[in-house]
């Protein structure tokens, strides 16, 4: 690793009474990835969007090789080398990739006229560099996520750029995909003078990528370990300022006699054959690489989409089930993977949030809604499940991703499931809230609920289920149980 080609010195920020940061400090060295680590609200963010010029600091110096400079906007950043990948994708679906990664800058002649000869050379030498291989004449919208992200590096690169901000760059990808890219990263850093800030709530991943790791916690700079010096459990504990001593929240199962979900020969379009049961008290996880099918078999199992054989079995008794409504009525919640497109209302409040699902069930005269009740309910929810708000009138744009999770989980439990379908439940929140989430599921355990897990993080699903079910092609491979059970062995059946 090089000279220092990036400094922040004392930088703080204040919004309307909020300390965002306080005199954080931090320093990158020519071809390092440093890890940027912290809950929810700690500070990340806001960081980011200082060094890219988003946000000016109101207090602090930036160095840029060694020259004290300001960016004014995220164009200035951008042209002194720092491009971000933020974690929310943004393209253009019915442009090509090459247009995508040249967007506002497409090589014309004197006339104006776009040289497609150039664009599509220039894009083939990007990828060139990157050492992935997809076609810059391809639609956006018919590449695979993990491809997406692909060509948002490859935009940050054709930009000249020196160091590259990536934040949650694989929440939403599978094992296989997380680790290509991992693989990437690693890759460009060690072959070009690039240098990396990366963001992730997945832990494991540090240790793969980075060399550094520096922790905030309420807007404060915590510390900064060398990766090689340090585990998982000490940086939780910088994270959350406490000793997390039992991470996975799963114990013993309290009850497995009473099986209360049975899935009999299930097949859809895509679904061949798909068989298995949840018992009372019990978390089956259901494992697949990207495209395996996974997602699919929740879906089937919401009425989102149509079976074409088979049965589903609730305490004993087949069910025709073909709707979502129809589904919950029956006994079957589904939380899905993507929280802000399909779980919650962004536009509207907690409470609001809340009662989706259960607003018949409060005006059960002549369709007056009993408030009193509503509000009871939902404040008994949040202290429930430990969601932290301001109010119940609170905006849920304005919450943390994992308290925002923890509402979408309360509108789905208030209408007393039998079965919980869960995809991805700790899917970009912070180890804290992923500690609340996992006791939150332990809690359903214990009142009988049979809880089905759907995550592409095989430590969580080998220390939360009870049997995991591995899915590839459409089809159910194994159901191994978790006890003593290996990631390989999990992999070995995924592919």
């Amino acid at each position: 690793m090089g000279e220092h080609i990036f400094r922040l010195k004392g930088i703080s920020k204040s919004f309307p009474g909020v300390k965002a940061l306080d005199n954080i400090s931090l320093d990158i060295k020519k071809g390092e990835v440093v890890a940027l680590l912290g809950e929810n609200g700690a500070g990340k963010s806001t960081l980011i969007k200082i060094m890219t010029g988003i946000y000016q600091p109101d207090s602090g110096e930036i160095e840029v090789f060694e020259e004290k400079t300001v960016f004014h906007d995220p164009a200035d950043a951008l042209s002194k080398g720092l491009s971000v990948i933020h974690q929310e994708l943004s393209y253009l679906s019915e442009l090509s990739v090459a247009e995508n990664i040249f967007v506002g800058r497409l090589p014309c002649n004197k006339l104006g006229w776009v040289n497609w000869q150039v664009l599509i050379e220039k894009s083939r030498k990007v990828f060139e560099r990157m050492g992935a291989d997809i076609n810059p004449n391809a639609l956006m919208s018919t590449l695979s996520v993990a491809e997406r992200q692909l060509v948002e590096i490859a935009k940050a690169l054709s930009c000249d750029a020196k160091i590259l901000v990536m934040d949650e760059p694989t929440s939403a990808l599978g094992v296989e995909d997380a680790e290509k890219l991992l693989k990437l990263v690693h890759e460009m850093v060690s072959n070009t003078d690039l240098s990396v800030v990366y963001i992730s709530h997945r832990l494991s991943e540090i240790f793969d990528v980075a060399d550094r790791v520096v922790v905030l916690r309420d807007g404060q700079h915590i510390a900064t370990k060398n990766v090689s010096e340090t585990n998982e459990q000490e940086l939780i504990s910088l994270m959350v300022g406490r000793k997390i001593e039992s991470f996975y929240a799963k114990t013993a199962t309290q009850v497995v006699a009473d099986v209360v979900f049975e899935v009999k020969s299930i097949s859809t379009d895509f679904l061949q054959d798909i068989s298995f049961d949840v018992r009372k008290g019990e978390i089956l996880g259901l494992f697949g690489l990207l495209g395996a099918g996974c997602t699919e078999i929740a879906e089937a199992l919401f009425g989102v989409s149509d079976l074409t054989a088979g049965e589903i079995v609730i305490d004993g008794k087949a069910q025709r089930i073909t709707s979502p409504g129809s589904a919950l009525e029956r006994g079957i919640a589904y939380l899905p993977d993507e929280r802000k497109a399909n779980s919650l209302i962004m536009s509207m409040d907690v409470q609001g949030n809340m009662i989706l699902v259960t607003l018949k069930e409060y005006a059960p005269v002549l369709g007056w809604i009993n408030t009193k009740k509503v509000t009871e309910s939902c404040w008994n929810w949040v202290k429930k499940l430990s969601i932290r708000t301001a109010s119940l009138s609170t905006g849920i744009e304005f919450l943390s991703g994992g308290n925002q999770q923890k509402v979408a989980l309360a509108k789905w439990l208030a209408k007393n499931p039998k079965v919980i379908i869960l995809n991805g439940p700790t899917r970009g929140v912070d180890v804290g809230a992923k500690s609340e989430i996992y006791s939150a599921m332990q809690q359903m355990c214990d009142e009988g609920l049979g809880v089905i897990m759907i995550s592409p993080e095989l430590p969580e699903l080998i220390a939360m289920c009870d049997r995991i079910a591995v899915v590839a092609g459409g089809r159910i491979k194994a159901i191994l149980n978790s006890e003593g059970l290996s990631q390989e062995t999990i992999m070995s059946y995924a592919v």
